[in-house]
């Protein structure tokens, strides 16, 4: 947003997207404006700005038009030539250099506006960062590689102005810093480091009890095969993999990364900070969905796990269907109101406007932000919009709450009624203790302890 202010004339915040020119005079005047507050830069900037050095000489400027090689064209006459290879002329300004005021081609400039595809300019500004001073870390150092360009790929007298930039991040050379210490930078990394350490416990352990349970299906499964010639369902096959373990596994991978990565940054090796947050994030949102495990032991507050496990397949299979109908809708939106309707643009802001009208958000601004250039498409619209609004509030979204409350319901039955005894619960119903008793002890029925003892029952057992 600096940049933008400082170098894009006459720029403001609500114009973000929509920032342009419409003269040859303004294109002109523009590019002078930025490049008079690039060689003003120093003495105008509020940050600590300054250009970048290749040994002792500062990196120019550069502005660069791309145009077609040749062409002509007669509008009048309905007729054109054009040659669509892509030529490139630049011109290089230094910094420090003398520069007067802005007139209406201050740079002695061409541009070949009937073939003009787009004027880039490009400079290359370093800074500092002293924020991390307070925290009592080393500041980086930043390198901005800022690009303005001019975009007139369209050809339709509007010429869009647009600036963006690439900073990358390095630790500074020569530094010194006074009053401040580095040891909680240090203390800092020990603690990651011992974070790490418990996680990858954490991840064995884990990991051990996954592979035991496993193992331990593939045994049940040949006993009953063997024993009752049936084959396990998936359901009971499910119930030896704790689901909250690949929770905590894949939770102590994502957390173990991004604090390696966080220890590298740290020690500024290396600046990537959306990795790291998205992974040391995603992690953490783990963590906490992990505490609901606990909540499991207390049966008056394990009902939305139980019901979102029992609802899960149901919700799925739901869902498949009903993307396939919102996607017939994302594609429609987007091939016939894209060209009247500036949330119908490209298929992921149309998406983003059917979500928003599923949740009931910003309803009213879709139905009035419709262009009345073309009566059929406008009549099409208010077909469209009624619709999909009634088929999918109405119906689907109904549709779907009510998978939710009628698993709720069945499963609160089931806790009232007695639930119905699966294969495996009939199996471990054998036993004279239970498993959460925490010892087993074995009666005189023949196979009783056969899969808690990970033994293979013989037909003499």
């Amino acid at each position: 947003m600096t940049f933008r202010h400082l170098f894009l004339k006459n720029f403001s915040a609500s114009s973000a997207n929509t920032h342009a020119v419409y003269t040859k005079h303004d294109v002109y005047t523009h590019i002078a404006y930025t490049v008079e507050q690039f060689l003003m830069l120093p003495s105008i900037t509020l940050g600590n700005h300054e250009y970048e050095k290749s040994g002792e000489v500062y990196i120019p400027l550069s502005i660069c038009q791309q145009f077609y090689h040749n062409g002509s064209l007669s509008p009048a006459n309905e007729s054109f030539r054009i040659d669509t290879h892509v030529d490139e002329e630049c011109s290089l300004i230094y910094p420090l250099h003398p520069f007067s005021t802005i007139t209406a081609n201050p740079l002695n400039f061409t541009l070949h506006f009937e073939r003009l595809l787009a004027v880039t300019v490009k400079f290359t500004l370093k800074s500092v960062n002293l924020e991390t001073v307070q925290y009592h870390e080393l500041p980086d150092c930043y390198v901005f590689n800022i690009m303005i360009t001019f975009d007139n790929k369209p050809h339709s007298g509007r010429i869009g102005i647009d600036l963006d930039n690439d900073v990358q991040i390095y630790e500074c050379r020569d530094w010194t810093v006074t009053g401040a210490s580095q040891r909680d930078m240090y203390i800092m990394v020990l603690f990651d480091i011992m974070v790490i350490l418990i996680l990858l416990l954490s991840l064995l352990l884990c990991t051990r009890s996954v592979k035991a349970g496993v193992l331990l299906q593939f045994e049940y499964a040949a006993f009953f095969s063997r024993r009752y010639s049936k084959r396990v369902s998936f359901s009971d096959r499910m119930e030896f993999i704790n689901g909250w373990y690949i929770l905590i596994i894949v939770s102590d991978v994502l957390t173990i990364t991004g604090s390696l990565l966080k220890i590298i940054i740290q020690l500024k090796a290396m600046a990537s900070y959306d990795l790291c947050s998205i992974l040391l994030g995603t992690g953490t949102m783990f963590v906490w969905i992990g505490v609901l495990r606990f909540m499991g032991y207390l049966k008056k507050y394990n009902i939305l796990i139980i019901t979102l496990r029992a609802a899960f397949p149901n919700v799925i299979r739901f869902s498949c269907c009903a993307a396939m109908i919102y996607l017939g809708y994302c594609f429609c939106g987007w091939i016939v109101l894209g060209p009247y309707h500036t949330k119908f643009r490209t298929l992921n802001v149309v998406s983003e406007t059917l979500f928003s009208l599923i949740n009931g958000d910003d309803m009213f601004a879709t139905f009035k932000n419709m262009q009345q250039k073309s009566y059929v498409v406008w009549l099409f619209s208010r077909l469209y919009l009624y619709t999909f609004v009634s088929l999918f509030i109405y119906m689907v979204l109904s549709l779907f709450i009510t998978l939710i409350t009628d698993t709720y319901d069945t499963m609160k039955h089931q806790r009232l009624d007695g639930e119905p005894v699966s294969d495996l619960q009939a199996f471990i119903m054998q036993c004279k203790d239970p498993p959460e008793s925490g010892h087993f002890s074995v009666n005189e029925t023949r196979f009783l302890m056969c899969c808690f003892t990970h033994r293979t029952c013989g037909s003499d057992d």
